[in-house]
């Protein structure tokens, strides 16, 4: 685990606790001096808990958009409750003699607030992520107990750090310099992480892209910029993981903010068009079709196909398929009601034609039962036996290291998912006296790489520990690509 995935993490958590105690404070007040106001503001705050992390989040990127601050004022939102609550409650249960002293010295309601109740009432509180799921879905326990670790040692040293000062703040209850150093300590940290961060801002004249959230967009993502830095001037700057649907957000958006990524024309027809393969006239494929619609919708051509189909498969266990004597999909037929089918949860979604239930009844199967499972435990569910069938995508590692067997699919039910770079017309606008051979190199990789080739690196990422930018570097150089 690197070094810049924690002290990513630690940014994000230290400005949503600086952010999260700067505004809840103030809230828990403000229900303490005004009692009309406590019921709606407790109120929303209890609101903001209850609402899902992915919907939070999704409404939050419509404003914010994708990447740290996002994140950031999604964690800030869900550790209001505790803040402002707490901050309430102490305040709440001040002896009531306290106050009447207070008064009897004829102190402001304000003064009473600050230098009496405050220091009596209160109180402590006490992109690793990225890796944990990357742990779990390869099932490698050294890098899940490494990266729970991690997690661990922050959430120790800052629950430590916040019980030392809260203690100080007990002892003298009247002193509120007490109160000001532990929000120093806080602040001091965030700080000391700023400059980390500052140091990724982007230049004009760089090239933005963002990483994928897989091996294979990762791998794919650092052959652009292995390719464009070594046969042109710009420099490529990889920011944030992204998904593929946030990353097509960001990149059809006004603002600038990415110039190329790496998707798939299934993708691009089915998730961003919201569209199906039956919407492709009889005399295009989908690649020109989708090719033709994107340029002519958002502006955004693509590159050409890179030559592997990271299609939807249908694959089951060795053993499986020499047992039932599996080899297309329509084998599965007749020995469905013997065998349980288990996918992602997305796959059982009804977003899409290319999903389970319109693909049991194009085939006809009916399987003895269905399991949804976490996409992270999904090879490792088959792999116990949890299931017999299963859905995957064609270049996908851990199908080697699973000892999967992937079907034919003999009656074309999943379209094709050619993969392809996805680049704003603007971007050869903007880079057009400084890379003039820009709208040249990335063609460069088109038939280059084969499924066979892809699953290969996938399972050198996933499987052996390679990193991306290790494994798109040696392909790269025996394809003669670069130097």
């Amino acid at each position: 685990m690197s070094m810049s995935i924690i002290v990513d993490h630690l940014f994000m958590v230290l400005a949503a606790s600086v952010l999260a105690i700067a505004i809840g404070i103030p809230l828990g007040i403000l229900a303490h001096v005004y009692k009309k106001a406590k019921p709606w503001i407790l109120h929303v705050v209890d609101v903001l808990q209850t609402i899902p992390a992915l919907a939070l989040l999704g409404l939050i990127m419509i404003v914010a958009g994708a990447g740290k601050l996002t994140v950031i004022i999604g964690l800030t939102l869900y550790s209001l409750l505790p803040v402002v609550r707490n901050t309430y409650l102490g305040l709440h249960q001040v002896d009531p003699g306290v106050r009447e002293a207070a008064r009897g010295l004829v102190m402001t309601r304000m003064e009473r607030i600050v230098q009496v109740e405050f220091p009596i009432a209160f109180v402590g509180g006490g992109g690793v992520g990225d890796a944990m799921y990357q742990a779990i879905r390869i099932h490698d326990m050294k890098m899940i107990l490494g990266s729970t670790a991690v997690l661990m040692l922050m959430a120790v040293v800052l629950d430590s750090l916040m019980s030392l000062c809260e203690k100080k703040i007990r002892k003298t209850h009247s002193d509120n310099t007490h109160i000001i150093r532990t929000l120093a300590v806080i602040l001091a940290a965030f700080v000391v992480i700023i400059p980390f961060e500052a140091g990724q801002k982007i230049n004009p004249d760089e090239l933005i892209m963002y990483d994928g959230n897989y091996s294979e967009v990762r791998i794919m993502v650092r052959m652009a910029k292995d390719l464009i830095e070594d046969k042109t001037n710009l420099h490529v700057v990889i920011k944030d993981e992204m998904s593929q649907v946030n990353n097509f957000k960001i990149m059809k958006g006004k603002k600038r903010s990415c110039d190329l990524m790496f998707s798939y024309d299934g993708t691009v027809l089915t998730t961003f068009m919201h569209k199906d393969p039956k919407d492709v006239p009889e005399n295009m494929t989908l690649y020109d079709y989708v090719n033709r619609q994107s340029k002519q919708r958002y502006g955004i051509s693509m590159t050409g196909k890179v030559g592997f189909n990271n299609t939807y498969a249908i694959a089951v266990p060795k053993r499986i398929a020499e047992k039932y004597h599996l080899k297309t999909i329509s084998d599965l037929v007749p020995v469905a009601d013997k065998l349980t089918f288990g996918a992602e949860h997305d796959f059982f979604t009804h977003e899409g034609s290319a999903k389970y239930y319109p693909f049991v009844k194009y085939y006809g199967l009916k399987f003895k039962s269905y399991k949804a499972v976490d996409e992270s435990l999904k090879y490792n569910a088959i792999e116990h036996g949890a299931f017999q069938v299963t859905e995957v995508y064609a270049t996908d590692g851990l199908n080697k290291k699973a000892g999967l067997v992937i079907l034919k699919d003999d009656r074309h039910f999943f379209p094709e998912y050619n993969g392809s770079y996805y680049v704003k017309d603007s971007t050869y606008k903007r880079f057009q006296k400084k890379a003039p051979e820009l709208k040249e190199v990335l063609p460069e990789l088109n038939g280059k790489i084969s499924t066979e080739d892809m699953q290969n690196m996938t399972y050198q990422v996933d499987v052996k520990g390679k990193t991306p930018d290790e494994v798109a570097e040696k392909f790269l150089k025996q394809k003669g690509l670069i130097h």
